[in-house]
C-alpha cells in the first residue's frame, strides 16, 4: 500500500480551512447556531487554553485521521485501478463523506436537537455534512492528484 502521508497532511489542513470558511461568521455559522436552537453570540466567546488546544487540535487530528483513512480506501482502490487520480479520489471522499459519515450522523442529530425541532435538525445535519463532504472530496482530490 502506497500513501503520500506529506499529501495526507495537506489534505487536512485544507480541511481545517474548509471548515473555518464553512463557519465563518459570514457563512453558515449564524443559520447553524439559530437552528440549534442557540443565539449567535455577539462578543467574543473566552475559553481556556486547555478548551481551546481541546477544540481545535482535536478538530484538525480528527481531520487528519480521517484523511489517513480515506487514502488508505484510495491506495486500495489503486490496487483494482492503478490509473485512479484526483477526480477518483474526489468521486470516493464525497462517496464516503455522503454514504458514511452523512448517513451514521443523521439520527446523531434528529436525537441531540435541543430544540426538539426536527425539522431545524435536519437544516443543520446538512449544514454540518454538507461541509464534511466538501471536506473529504477536496482531500481525496488532493491525496488522488499526488500518487
Amino acid at each position: 500500500m502506497e500513501i503520500n502521508w506529506f499529501a495526507v497532511v495537506v489534505a487536512s489542513l485544507s480541511s481545517f480551512v474548509i471548515g473555518a470558511v464553512w463557519f465563518g461568521p459570514k457563512t453558515f455559522y449564524p443559520v447553524w447556531m439559530k437552528a440549534m436552537g442557540r443565539k449567535v453570540p455577539t462578543e467574543r466567546v473566552e475559553m481556556s487554553a486547555a478548551s481551546t488546544v481541546l477544540m481545535f487540535g482535536g478538530t484538525y487530528v480528527a481531520a487528519l485521521t480521517q484523511v489517513a483513512t480515506l487514502a488508505v480506501v484510495i491506495s486500495l482502490a489503486r490496487t483494482v485501478d492503478p490509473t485512479l487520480g484526483a477526480l477518483g479520489g474526489a468521486a470516493i471522499g464525497a462517496l464516503l463523506g455522503f454514504g458514511i459519515g452523512a448517513a451514521a450522523s443523521f439520527s446523531h442529530r434528529q436525537f441531540s436537537q435541543q430544540n426538539h425541532n426536527q425539522f431545524h435538525a435536519v437544516w443543520v445535519w446538512l449544514i454540518e455534512v454538507g461541509q464534511d463532504i466538501v471536506c473529504l472530496a477536496v482531500a481525496g482530490l488532493i491525496v488522488g492528484a499526488w500518487v
